[in-house]
């Protein structure tokens, strides 16, 4: 097949501070972001996994859009998490996405109810598509059962790609199954975005299109080369075990609160917590050969 996909590169899952209150951190988040994209992302995703997106209201959500923006980050750099089980508020967030001009979406499926047919989530996100597509919206779709519990099978993913053209840019797979980010690939016609950083050299390989990278937090130049040349990267493998041996969005934290010299980074919102200090003594030991002289910028 004559290949389609679009280009998408090195997005940071960027990870959302908090402030001693427990407030979003607009300011420190805004620092971050800029630096981000000055050290090599191709742009952010924002609301997703690593940034606590699930326990992040309305109302915050909106502001801190409106602060990254603010600070000087790229409207068209920014793709933004739907995560909601209520159809109503993942439309209202999408919304709310488009009107500050990001109009690519990480689609979270309907999460609560588990056990759903292909089916039922075939109509939950054509009905999503129906009300925000005819205003250029384009959905990556989010494939994390571990987190979900919903997975997006290949079937439903080709039958929303058949149904809805461009609108659907692709797949962001967090799976940590090489086979179906390969197949994916074979398509041709599909973004397909590697979330676990142990196969996106392989997947490059194969014609991934980029990544949605909780560690782009931090390392993102490393992540890139991986993107570009396909060569396998030992020593970031080795961090993304020693991250996914602990809780990881409190993991990535720590780390970037090394990377930055802050801890403020470390705080996270409830239900989650902090990584303890030994484990993130032990972690920041373990990441300071890749961060290397960044440490600290």
């Amino acid at each position: 097949m004559t290949s389609t996909r679009p280009d998408f590169g090195v997005f940071a899952a960027m990870a959302t501070p908090f402030d001693e209150a427990g407030a979003v951190d607009h300011a420190r988040a805004a620092d971050h972001a800029v630096r981000l994209l000055a050290e090599g992302c191709d742009g952010l995703a924002l609301f997703g996994t690593t940034g606590e997106g699930a326990s992040l209201g309305e109302r915050e959500r909106g502001a801190l859009h409106d602060a990254l923006l603010a600070a000087g980050a790229p409207a068209e750099r920014i793709v933004v998490a739907l995560v909601a089980p209520a159809l109503e508020t993942a439309i209202a967030q999408a919304e709310a996405a488009l009107e500050r001009g990001a109009n690519r979406l990480l689609a979270t499926p309907p999460f609560y109810f588990k056990g759903v047919s292909d089916e039922a989530l075939y109509a939950w996100h054509a009905r999503l598509i129906e009300a925000v597509g005819g205003r250029g919206a384009r959905l990556v779709l989010y494939h994390i059962p571990a987190v979900t519990g919903v997975p997006l099978s290949r079937a439903l993913v080709r039958r929303l790609k058949r149904a809805f053209g461009e609108a659907i840019l692709g797949v962001k797979d967090s799976d940590g199954e090489i086979a179906y980010a390969e197949a994916l690939c074979a398509d041709g016609d599909l973004a397909v975005l590697v979330g676990d950083e142990r196969l996106l050299a392989r997947a490059a390989r194969a014609g991934a299109a980029g990544t949605i990278s909780g560690l782009a937090n931090v390392v993102p130049g490393r992540l890139g080369a991986m993107l570009r040349t396909g060569a396998d990267d030992a020593e970031l493998v080795a961090l993304v075990e020693a991250v996914t041996d602990l809780p990881v969005v409190p993991a990535v934290k720590a780390l970037v609160a090394e990377r930055r010299a802050d801890d403020g980074w470390r705080r996270a919102r409830p239900p989650l917590e902090g990584l303890a200090p030994e484990a993130a003594r032990r972690l920041a030991a373990h990441a300071r050969p890749l961060l290397g002289a960044d440490r600290g910028r």
